[in-house]
């Protein structure tokens, strides 16, 4: 390269008037005007117009006549303003061009398979097989550099609060954390596997174990699970732990985060500190143990009107120990009758068996159930939901969690079908206190609601050996419309409470030793209170920029069924290499014929 760049194209203005300059780039656009051609060069700061004259180019005017775009070229010229009528206000170079007088030809391109510009409407399996040509488009390019800038500014406020940044092992070995783990054979040690992380989890707790109080991390994790939207294979969090402080110091220094990141970013001032919601109070009000508060339509309770009521359908689920409650779809009142049986079969779809409705009419109620209850009740019902003429309400009978579940599903449904969900509202809020286990019916044992690592609740420890499944752990998620952007919790830092976990969760000893007696071990020699909580940076920054898919702000992910349609990731390997890993060939064919 002979021509050597000392300016960006989109930097330029009318400032520059006179000044020679060199830029480069690639061909945004071609105009042929005879004598005169006009190209759009474009590098990642923006589009600069250089105008080739045929009287002044002779000695390479016939190149710039080969030019197509996407082309790679450098030019020297000299920045003049662009005539009156010329003045393009859509650019920040708008104002100027630049008067070529040297050209050096980089780099030939075939024609792209799709536009290099925003807002093109391209399969999007067919951009991320060109990934390379879509992240030329100028929206793909701020995504990355918005990334850049959130990890940028996260790392400066982090460092500011004493936070060290350490990495933490690829290569591990695999325990039981939820999803599948992606394995990796050892060439070394015949028969054994490492397991790429599914988080930092061991490795962080082990670091407050170690004295460094203060950790962080931006981590690649793997998780071999169902993909969708905002889930990938592998993913980035922001990883932090801490040693000495609560569940509240940890929420108000994520909080102080959250705020420095949108200040910084995005020049947004996000109020803190955000409300903080029981899992109980969630799931009751809304449905979702990830609430979106952007609107109201929360839930109701209605379970002690139908008992009364005539109304079998609702009788059969109080009586089997379910509840009925309904939510008010706020001047929906104008759906046809068609569109409430439309609802109808999208709530059975999610497990329901009905849906009962009635509609808030200035005479009283529009409803094939109304029939089922006295006038006195159907004035109580339409008090509990403060209902006006114009509106909908609806009702789910079923056991109790099914009902709020569904419930929850039915609001987010409506809020999207009214345009209630606001892309410019920023709502924040923590979820505490859920459940520390679960019962699975089908292994007939408890598992883990959030990790097996997480801290009961002190207040509810004496309820592990009697009712453990009424016990609420010190665990927190960070909810942002909707979505959970953040988790965590306090730690586990004592070895009998943690001995008393695994074994309700039914790992026997000596698989207790196997897989976590570095752990154990370690507690014994002095484990400090921990605790920590982890960003999903994808999801994060996802909706920070108001994209629909994590995809977007990723430089080369996966499709949802987790391929890399660039390289042809995943891809069958030789004998020699399985033969090396002791990995039997035949079963590398057996897996094939599956295909």
């Amino acid at each position: 390269m002979s021509l050597k760049r000392n300016k960006n194209c989109g930097i330029i203005t009318k400032k520059n008037n006179g000044e020679k300059v060199v830029v480069a780039g690639w061909v945004q656009g071609r105009r042929d005007h005879g004598g005169l051609i006009f190209l759009d060069l474009r590098d990642r700061s923006g589009i600069v117009q250089v105008v080739f004259d045929q009287d002044k180019n002779k000695s390479f005017f016939e190149q710039v006549e080969k030019i197509r775009p996407e082309y790679v070229v450098a030019v020297e010229g000299t920045v003049v303003p662009r005539s009156e009528e010329s003045v393009n206000p859509k650019l920040d170079t708008g104002e100027i061009e630049i008067s070529a007088e040297n050209l050096e030809i980089l780099n030939a391109s075939f024609t792209p398979p799709f536009y290099i510009e925003n807002d093109i409407d391209t399969d999007e399996n067919l951009r991320l097989r060109y990934r390379y040509l879509d992240l030329r488009r100028p929206e793909m390019l701020e995504m990355l550099k918005f990334r850049h800038k959130v990890l940028l500014e996260t790392r400066k406020y982090l460092d500011g609060e004493g936070f060290w940044e350490i990495e933490t092992p690829m290569l591990t070995r695999s325990t039981p954390e939820g999803a599948r783990d992606y394995l990796v054979p050892s060439r070394i040690s015949p028969g054994s596997f490492f397991a790429l992380p599914q988080s930092p989890q061991l490795f962080k707790q082990l670091l407050m174990v170690s004295g460094v109080e203060k950790y962080f991390q931006v981590a690649r994790c793997f998780r071999d699970e169902d993909l969708r939207a905002d889930r990938q294979p592998e993913f980035t969090q922001i990883d932090m732990e801490l040693s000495f402080l609560s569940r509240e110091d940890i929420m108000s220094i994520v909080e102080r985060l959250v705020k420095h990141l949108f200040l910084e970013v995005q020049g947004l001032d996000i109020d803190i500190p955000f409300e903080v919601l029981s899992y109980r109070e969630a799931m009751e009000r809304f449905g979702s143990d990830r609430p979106d508060t952007r609107f109201a339509m929360e839930l109701v309770d209605i379970s002690e009107i139908a008992a009364e009521s005539q109304f079998k359908v609702f009788q059969k689920a109080i009586q089997g120990g379910g509840a009925v409650k309904g939510i008010n779809a706020t001047n929906c009142g104008r759906y046809s009758r068609k569109e409430i049986d439309d609802l109808t079969l999208l709530v059975q779809s999610w497990g329901a068996g009905g849906l009962g409705w009635m509609v808030v009419t200035e005479e009283g109620f529009r409803t094939p159930i109304a029939k089922f209850f006295t006038p006195g009740q159907l004035d109580l019902i339409r008090d509990k939901f403060a209902a006006r003429e114009g509106d909908l309400l609806l009702f789910i009978a079923d056991e109790y969690d099914k009902t709020l579940d569904i419930l929850g599903q039915l609001r987010i449904h409506l809020a999207r079908r009214e345009g209630l969900l606001s892309s410019t509202e920023k709502k924040f809020l923590w979820v505490v206190d859920f459940p520390l286990l679960a019962y699975d019916q089908e292994e007939k044992r408890y598992s883990s609601v959030h990790h097996p690592f997480t801290a009961p609740l002190e207040e509810d420890r004496a309820l592990l050996a009697s009712e453990p499944l009424k016990v609420r752990s010190q665990a927190y998620d960070l909810v942002y419309n909707g979505v959970e952007v953040a988790g965590g919790s306090i730690r586990i830092h004592r070895k009998d409470i943690q001995e008393e976990i695994f074994k309700l969760l039914g790992l026997p000893e000596d698989e207790i030793e196997e897989k976590f007696g570095f752990l154990i071990g370690a507690f014994q020699y002095g484990a400090p209170p921990h605790g920590g909580l982890a960003f999903g940076l994808d999801r994060l920054v996802m909706l920070m920029a108001n994209r629909k898919s994590i995809r977007d702000v990723i430089a080369f992910p996966k499709t949802a069924a987790g391929n890399c349609l660039l390289t042809g990731a995943p891809a069958p390997v030789s004998p020699g290499q399985l033969k090396e890993l002791h990995i039997s060939s035949a079963l590398r064919d057996t897996n094939k014929d599956k295909k």
